[in-house]
């Protein structure tokens, strides 16, 4: 479900690629709740997740993984749930991020899955993958590419139209390795000198699941079967290695601007502003107020309050993107445009951030200067749709009708969208000379049209 225009959090369909110039690799996975399908959207916003590569940093570091390639992105799901998918990234669902009450349980979940990750759980979840895709009967694979991904291990990306019982059977875990992730995780959290309750109380939280008919459970429970053993195995692991940890203001502050923002943006108007006061950071509540009115459009309202946050931390490049979006969202696009030119001076490598900037000079009327930010910004996110998108239309303002056909063509492609990329490929080609970075793009993004297509029929 996409947001409203007023609010910031774009929805992308989840997929998978390569590097831009080498093989295209489509991953679109069908999230399956409350027995309906539904594509999983991921709400990218870079002040969250800014916040949670602040609290997830000194995890990921104690399980060895690469803590500049494992995302943690935030799923368009109101269920409690997380999951990982392959060896970058780590989807936690908002509904996750409003339910827990402490950033050690949020840090928990995150040591949870990344031991997965580091436990080498995902090669047999990619063999039940392939298994999935013949149990729902589909005919819309498009090709398990193998391809470099960084390390060279192998990443595969298939698109499943999902039935229930088939993305189940993807998502889920054995006893044995929800046993194996705990164990792991509890040492990665002490290890990071954050508590190990935290484990405990995401247990607790569940306790009372196991008696739940599995319709009624969350998705958390049924990918993550519990078991009174594991709960106590957590707790035995605090009591043994005791709880050393000191409190965090760091993660605190984190976890509250995290979460402040997210139920900014996912609960109405009226429920923030009614509940905002509760908030102790200042700043945070002002940027909960600030996203309420502007959300209510209220936009004398929504400036003095984000204007506010920003007095008190006049160097946070978030809050700068905050107010441009605000600007930008009111048609203000000169003002836009300096808040967002502020927030990339601040944060000049957050890509988010950058897809915004480009997006206020495209507005601007300044193509040749937004093709420039946002190939910048696409160099280093490829799941932004709206980013693919605004550079389309750069190309396009430039004059370079050929590129300009790629980039849609890879913009379809990354909403699951392959019959238009196909006819946008075709385009390309024709309007690129032969052998071009551009012209091979088209012709990988061309090929897995053309294998879709077959598979249809």
């Amino acid at each position: 479900m996409a947001f409203s225009h007023v609010a910031r959090m774009v929805c992308a369909r989840l997929l998978r690629l390569t590097s831009i110039p080498a093989l295209l690799m489509t991953f679109v996975l069908w999230l399956v709740t409350a027995g309906s399908s539904a594509a999983i959207g991921l709400l990218r916003d870079p002040d969250i997740e800014n916040g949670l590569r602040e609290l997830a940093f000194p995890i990921l570091r104690a399980a060895g993984l690469n803590t500049r390639r494992v995302q943690i992105l935030l799923v368009d799901n109101d269920r409690f749930n997380a999951f990982v998918i392959d060896h970058n990234a780590i989807f936690l669902n908002y509904g996750l991020i409003l339910k827990v009450k402490s950033p050690e349980m949020l840090q928990a979940v995150i040591a949870h899955e990344a031991a997965h990750i580091s436990n080498g759980h995902i090669q047999r979840r990619m063999a039940n993958l392939e298994a999935a895709g013949r149990m729902a009967s589909l005919g819309t694979a498009l090709a398990l590419l193998a391809a470099a991904a960084g390390a060279g291990e192998a990443a595969g990306g298939i698109a499943l139209g999902a039935q229930s019982s088939a993305m189940r059977g993807f998502l889920s875990h054995t006893r044995a390795e929800e046993a194996s992730a705990d164990r792991s995780a509890a040492s990665y959290l002490h290890r990071s000198g954050i508590t190990v309750q935290g484990l405990v109380d995401i247990h607790e939280e569940f306790a009372g699941q196991e008696l739940l008919s599995p319709v009624n459970q969350d998705p958390y429970m049924r990918s993550h079967p519990l078991s009174r053993d594991r709960m106590r195995a957590a707790q035995d692991f605090l009591d043994a290695y005791g709880d050393p940890a000191l409190p965090n203001a760091s993660a605190e502050y984190w976890f509250a601007r995290i979460k402040g923002k997210t139920s900014a943006f996912t609960r109405s108007p009226k429920w923030t502003l009614l509940r905002a006061a509760e908030e102790s950071h200042r700043d945070i509540r002002l940027m909960r107020e600030a996203i309420a009115h502007h959300r209510n459009r209220d936009l004398g309202r929504a400036l003095a309050a984000i204007d506010g946050a920003l007095a008190i931390r006049p160097e946070d490049a978030f809050y700068y993107e905050l107010k441009g979006q605000i600007l930008l969202e009111n048609r203000r696009i000169g003002s836009a445009r300096e808040a967002y030119a502020r927030a990339q001076e601040l944060a000049p490598r957050d890509a988010l951030i950058g897809a915004g900037y480009g997006r206020a000079l495209l507005l601007a009327e300044q193509p040749r200067a937004a093709l420039e930010v946002l190939e910048m910004a696409r160099a280093r996110d490829w799941r932004n749709a709206r980013l693919m998108h605004d550079l389309a239309l750069a190309y396009a303002q430039t004059g370079d009708a050929g590129m300009a056909s790629v980039t849609t063509a890879e913009r379809y492609a990354l909403i699951g969208d392959l019959a238009d990329a196909g006819i946008h490929a075709r385009r390309a080609i024709g309007r690129l000379p032969e052998g071009s970075p551009g012209w091979q793009r088209a012709q990988d993004i061309l090929l897995a049209s053309e294998r879709a297509e077959k598979r249809k029929r």
